[in-house]
């Protein structure tokens, strides 16, 4: 007999939420400034590059999802278009990648909430971890509900930055031409720091077992939520510009707090710091439970131990996948540091990616809903901007997904 499934109950509005909660995370108020190290004023241009490149991952995961509506993402996707080597490795390296950055946005919530010790802000990562892992546990409906209320005080908090920082007179439009010293590895380097910032969209297609009428809402929603993401990532970018200017932006620790005093309205400080931990609270409780789910159907085909595909009898949720990955990303918040996971699981996730677009490529033409064109610069730009990484965390990545793949292939071997 079946167990309990997972149940349709997102709208297309609450799959856009979904997605602009995973994307309007921590980065929106921190990766300016690296960005800005990179490539100056051009980090505009970097931008741009990061949005192209999201937005051909973003269709062939819609399209994708469209065809095979069910959990997984480009887990599922892989196994179904390239073979089941290809879909585990797309499945670890989201796993495993999106771990990371969950690790990533739980240390960037407890920086913004407790200006305290690190000692007492891993503690409270960590606690948020497990309380975002609890109310996941309840359902989705709730975890909608809650990602809603985050996304919309973190947008309200951003348009009250601009909105103060343009009416304080303080912008100089000179500093956007600023581009002095830029080169295309600059750029390539701010575009690889910015599409980690909001490489989000496809949480929305690791719910498709979730989802009513998926064919026609996952292609709607995962555009809609990229290109409004994209939208306010530009606006911010070029009012930090506007008042810092290239090199002050270059080395602000907290840009948009810097933007703030710059502009002559400091008073506004604590509504970045609130904004700020509201956001990465949104991006963690949208980004583990997608790994929850794609954690789930990697258990279903035995690639993840079988016991985590249970779903919950009555909340059906797939609870001990959930709390697997809490339990892991509270792991690697006490142990990993911040910049080391944010490298990290950019690696693990342009992998994904590459994946996805070489999955959406073999698509027939009745079955494709964007040219396959795009798939094709979708791939070629996971590739460039792997280039642009630290070699640490190539290494790093690599050697991850050598113990994934070694370990799939001595659990096969042993079974026969």
């Amino acid at each position: 007999m079946p167990g309990p499934e997972l149940r349709r109950r997102l709208s297309t509005s609450d799959a856009v939420v979904i997605g602009l909660g995973a994307m309007v995370g921590a980065g929106v108020f921190t990766a300016f400034a690296p960005a800005a190290r990179a490539a100056g004023a051009a980090l505009l241009l970097g931008l741009a590059v990061a949005a192209v490149v999201a937005y051909c991952n973003a269709v062939a995961s819609a399209q994708l999802a469209a065809v095979y509506p069910t959990s997984g993402g480009t887990y599922a996707y892989g196994r179904e278009r390239l073979g089941d080597w290809w879909g585990f490795t797309a499945g670890w390296g989201f796993v495993v990648g999106k771990s990371a950055s969950c690790a990533a946005m739980a240390l960037t919530f407890a920086t913004y909430a407790v200006p305290g010790p690190p000692w007492a802000q891993r503690v409270v990562a960590v606690a948020a971890v497990l309380g975002v892992a609890a109310l996941n546990l309840r359902g989705v409906t709730r975890t909608v509900a809650m990602t809603r209320v985050l996304v919309c005080t973190s947008l309200a908090a951003l348009a009250a930055v601009v909105v103060g920082v343009l009416a304080g007179g303080r912008a100089d439009p000179a500093n956007l031409t600023d581009w002095a010293g830029a080169s295309p590895l600059g750029v390539l380097q701010a575009a690889g720091l910015l599409f980690f910032a909001f490489a989000g969209y496809a949480r929305v297609a690791t719910l498709g077992e979730e989802v009513r009428d998926p064919r026609r809402t996952i292609p709607r929603a995962i555009p809609i939520a990229l290109l409004i993401t994209v939208a306010v990532y530009l606006v911010v970018g070029v009012v930090a510009l506007l008042v810092l200017g290239p090199q002050r932006l270059a080395s602000a620790a907290a840009p948009l707090t810097a933007a703030v005093e710059a502009g002559g309205v400091g008073g506004l400080a604590p509504v970045v710091r609130v904004g700020a931990a509201l956001a990465s609270l949104g991006a963690l409780l949208a980004l583990v439970a997608g790994i929850g789910r794609t954690a789930m159907a990697m258990a279903r085909h035995r690639d993840l131990p079988a016991p985590l595909a249970a779903v919950h009898p009555t909340r059906h949720v797939p609870h001990r996948a959930e709390v697997a990955v809490a339990l892991l990303v509270a792991l690697a918040v006490s142990l990993v540091d911040l910049r080391g996971a944010i490298g990290f699981s950019s690696f693990g996730v342009l992998v994904y990616y590459a994946i996805a677009n070489a999955a959406a490529f073999t698509l027939p033409r009745e079955q494709r809903r964007w040219p396959r064109w795009l798939s094709v610069l979708g791939l070629v730009g996971c590739a460039a901007l792997v280039v642009t990484l630290p070699w640490q965390s190539v290494l790093a990545g690599a050697a991850v997904f050598a113990v994934g793949l070694l370990g799939r292939a001595v659990v096969r071997r042993g079974r026969g």
